[in-house]
């Protein structure tokens, strides 16, 4: 499962991981469109298609979208923020959902954050490391609660000694436990049984230029090789992140 992650959810419906569950295929034309709202003074071009498991943590330049009936994703690195609440304007609400949230996590560093909006409206956000709060904004839910009593204290390998100033918790996992509260699955949990899992959700790929800096469609590439039967589209991935 992905070890980055850097995703901003627009949803509508009650239940979006029965959404996501029965709509398996996202819809390339809004996918698009979303693109180039998200990215004025850019050029979009449709590059590969791919799941989360490989897309939720998207490199600089490439953005991807998965839209879906009430339910859309956009993995931009533009997420990935150690301040969640300095997201940009146009990302926290582009398409008058009713809800906006932000999950973002990267294992190696032992970083996660994940923030909500309600009609465009602040709500919650936090961000840290293993031994540092960046943000704690709102507040706290009660699914997080667990979480600070310390029912999920970071795994130490052996021989490890924690920081003293370590969380009672470790911050990727806390983000993975607000994308399950929120969306329903976990990024980095194991399948079991049907649980929606990362690889089977489908996002559309934009490759992102600078205005008139496009290549020529005989000289694009793609580093992904898809099947016949699958579309090809393509993505931007930037990342804000200052730990």
């Amino acid at each position: 499962m992905p070890s980055t992650a850097s995703s901003i959810w627009y949803v509508d419906d009650p239940d979006p991981a029965a959404v996501l569950r029965s709509h398996p295929d996202p819809d390339p034309e809004a996918a698009l469109a979303l693109a180039k709202q998200l990215n004025p003074g850019h050029d979009v071009v449709p590059a590969a298609s791919g799941t989360l498991k490989v897309w939720a943590g998207p490199d600089p330049g490439s953005m991807y979208i998965g839209c879906f009936p009430g339910v859309t994703v956009v993995c931009t690195v533009q997420a990935a923020r150690s301040h969640p609440t300095r997201l940009p304007e146009l990302l926290i609400r582009p398409l008058a959902s009713e809800h906006t949230y932000l999950v973002s996590y990267d294992v190696p560093l032992g970083w996660g954050a994940f923030a909500h909006w309600e009609r465009g409206e602040f709500r919650r956000a936090f961000s840290a490391t293993r031994v540092n709060i960046v943000e704690d904004e709102g507040l706290p839910l009660v699914w997080e609660r667990p979480y600070w009593a310390g029912d999920h204290p970071v795994r130490l390998r052996p021989g490890d000694f924690p920081d003293p100033q370590i969380l009672p918790f470790d911050p990727p996992e806390f983000a993975d436990a607000a994308n399950e509260e929120w969306l329903g699955f976990r990024y980095r949990a194991g399948a079991c049984g049907d649980a929606l899992i990362p690889d089977r959700i489908e996002v559309c790929g934009f490759s992102l230029y600078p205005a008139g800096q496009a290549p020529a469609p005989a000289t694009r590439e793609t580093s992904v090789t898809i099947p016949a039967s699958k579309r090809w589209f393509g993505w931007l991935r930037g990342r804000d992140r200052v730990l």
